[in-house]
């Protein structure tokens, strides 16, 4: 699947940048972005260690653009997400991570005061800091976590408070998953595929 959406949403990029800018074809939104880890995110070590990662929410910012009233390209990027993997309930892993996602959109209801929306495409998630906590079941050791490509889908809502003003909702389910090292031997997977709920302010212009 990943094959056919790259290209597809290569295709929209271009053409986004390439169209003659109209009046409100552009978007920006800002606002709160919580990242929310499914609620098993696997074992590692055979099995021996159940991993679970916390929840963090930080400030978002979106960029898009209509293609068509009812097609978009937006690309979603936020500051670094902060979380803390458990290993069988006791704080372990201390890490950051940059999710930027490139989604297409399609707009039921372009003319309409409420403006549902789907969108699907592609993450990117990039994995830095990380840290064994002290004391925890890894204390002193060398963790890796590897960066992650994969699917994203998003349902939404557009509420327009103005002619250029919205407020916009909306869930994003994430494919994400990261190969776990310790001292540079690969222990297991890491299955994040996080729900994404944003709550922004966006701008028309």
């Amino acid at each position: 699947m990943k094959k056919f959406v790259a290209p597809l949403l290569t295709a929209a990029v271009l053409t986004a940048t390439a169209l003659p800018a109209q009046a409100e074809d552009w978007f920006v939104r800002v606002g709160a972005v919580q990242v929310s880890p499914k609620s098993d995110n696997g074992t590692l070590a055979g099995g021996a260690l159940k991993t679970d990662i916390d929840s963090n929410t930080q400030l978002g910012l979106i960029l898009g653009r209509h293609l068509t009233p009812n097609l978009a390209v937006e690309l979603l990027a936020a500051t670094p997400f902060s979380h803390t993997a458990k290993l069988n309930g006791a704080k372990a892993v201390d890490f950051k991570h940059l999710p930027p996602t490139v989604s297409l959109q399609w707009y039921f209801n372009p003319e309409g005061r409420v403006n549902p929306f789907l969108g699907a495409g592609l993450n990117y998630t990039f994995v830095y800091d990380e840290e064994a906590v002290a004391g925890g079941p890894v204390a002193g050791a060398k963790i890796g976590l590897d960066n992650s490509f994969g699917l994203a889908a998003q349902a939404g809502l557009v509420f327009k408070m103005s002619d250029a003003i919205d407020l916009v909702f909306d869930a994003r389910w994430i494919d994400i998953d990261s190969d776990v090292k310790v001292n540079g031997t690969k222990v297991g997977t890491a299955v994040v595929d996080p729900l994404v709920v944003g709550l922004t302010l966006g701008y028309r212009f």
